[in-house]
């Protein structure tokens, strides 16, 4: 439980808080003229010698100075203004993720006990970072310093964040990156998921996830996410909160999801997604482990002109061949078809058999092909192989080795792989988190 003298002095600070104007670090006027007050923008710090314990990690202190500072950073760089009704969510948010950077810096100390190297990042690269951002808002490092000064945020408690941050993805990079094999079957089927909704809507999107069991449970996380709806209709920029408050990997990137069809998010997603114009953002989405906020950014209809990516393995037959000499063409064919493993050995493969002929038919629209062709491009996958067709001219087995629907941009497989990979690592990253909370002493007051 809190003490009384604690509520005190963050009641103090929260009066505080509500008391800054949100200005610089490129928030929009829209964001700047929401806010509640017009009181000068450095706020009254919390006097030291009042400040009282806010929580224990182990044997770490959060002071509530500490958390103070956390939340005037959480609002300077999502942009939100700080409200009556929103200032629970921003402390409770501060709290967990300055309890998350404890566990995760006490860990990486450990380590780097254990195995006598160098994990946590240096001054001089959290520096690098601070002038990389900086940059990027086009801001010398020392103005974005004095930005948040005059919000009344200490440099020394962005520092820590950037520091926590960046080490810890660092080591879990580092520990399990080179470790991950991403094979060629699950490329495959990434591939064959793509291909398969390409036909259908596509949406471009940026994600918030609330993740239940980090807050505290489904109604706190809906409760948050109508919060921050609010925040982002008055201003505050999607990917900025995204940065702050989002659960989902996507978080580094601003939220920034890309172009996904049906079935890859949860059904509540493309139920919404379905009701969503190009523009709007969505009312908080439930789902089993949390809820979503989604920002559709563009929407494209599926594309109609589909092409297919064919290999052949061909007996050649006169139209009116006898039926003995047809069957044991397809003969030879049904006992060839299980000894092709790919579209890339086809032609080898084919080749050592008497009386077959193997070829490249190329790319083409799928209703271009002929009328048996067609049937076996429709239903086949990549990499399957039909059963022996019978044309006018022989009999022959049909290999798909691709398809896309003409327009879309797929992507490469190198780009496929990353994504695959960093997924995996932000599995694995919240998992062992999420080991290493249960597994320490976290007292709260």
């Amino acid at each position: 439980m809190r003490s009384a003298r604690s509520v005190t002095i963050l009641a103090a600070s929260a009066a505080s808080i509500l008391a800054l104007t949100v200005v610089g670090l490129g928030l929009p006027t829209q964001a700047q003229e929401a806010s509640p007050a017009k009181a000068p923008p450095v706020a009254a710090p919390v006097n030291p010698l009042s400040e009282s314990v806010a929580a224990v990690v182990n044997d770490d202190i959060i002071s509530s100075y500490d958390l103070m500072q956390r939340m005037r950073l959480l609002m300077v760089t999502s942009g939100m203004q700080p409200t009556q009704e929103n200032l629970p969510q921003l402390e409770q948010e501060a709290l967990r993720s300055l309890i998350d950077e404890h566990v995760q810096m006490q860990e990486l100390r450990r380590v780097e006990k254990d195995q006598k190297t160098t994990i946590i990042s240096t001054d001089k690269e959290v520096e690098e970072q601070i002038q990389d951002i900086a940059r990027g808002n086009n801001m010398t490092g020392e103005q974005l310093t004095q930005s948040l000064a005059a919000q009344g945020v200490g440099i020394d408690t962005w520092k820590a964040q950037i520091r926590a941050d960046s080490s810890w993805q660092a080591w879990i990079s580092g520990r399990y990156g080179s470790r991950l094999r991403i094979g060629d079957d699950q490329i495959k089927a990434f591939e064959r998921r793509q291909s398969e909704a390409a036909s259908k809507p596509q949406y471009q999107v940026s994600e918030v996830f609330i993740d239940a069991s980090r807050v505290g449970g489904m109604e706190i996380a809906e409760n948050g996410a109508k919060q921050l709806i609010t925040q982002m209709q008055q201003g505050a920029p999607f990917p900025a909160v995204a940065r702050q408050f989002s659960a989902s990997p996507t978080a580094a990137n601003g939220g920034d999801a890309g172009w996904i069809g049906p079935g890859e998010m949860p059904p509540q997603v493309d139920a919404a997604l379905e009701q969503l114009r190009p523009g709007q953002l969505s009312a908080p989405i439930p789902v089993r482990d949390g809820v979503y906020i989604i920002y559709l950014r563009e929407k494209r209809s599926g594309a109609k002109t589909a092409l297919v990516d064919l290999k052949q393995i061909a007996v050649a037959l006169p139209k009116d061949a006898p039926q003995p000499q047809v069957d044991a063409a397809a003969k030879l064919l049904a006992e060839l078809k299980p000894k092709i493993t790919s579209c890339e050995t086809l032609e080898a493969t084919a080749g050592k058999v008497d009386g077959v002929v193997a070829g490249d038919l190329g790319e083409a629209e799928i209703t271009d092909l002929a009328p048996a062709f067609q049937e076996a491009a429709n239903s086949l996958k990549v990499g399957q192989i039909s059963d022996p067709i019978r044309t006018d001219a022989g009999l022959h087995l049909i290999a798909v080795c691709g398809k896309r629907q003409s327009g879309a941009q797929a992507p490469t497989r190198d780009q496929i792989e990353n994504r695959l990979r960093g997924q995996q690592l932000a599995l694995i990253s919240k998992r062992y988190l999420r080991d290493l909370r249960n597994s320490a002493t976290i007292e709260t007051r």
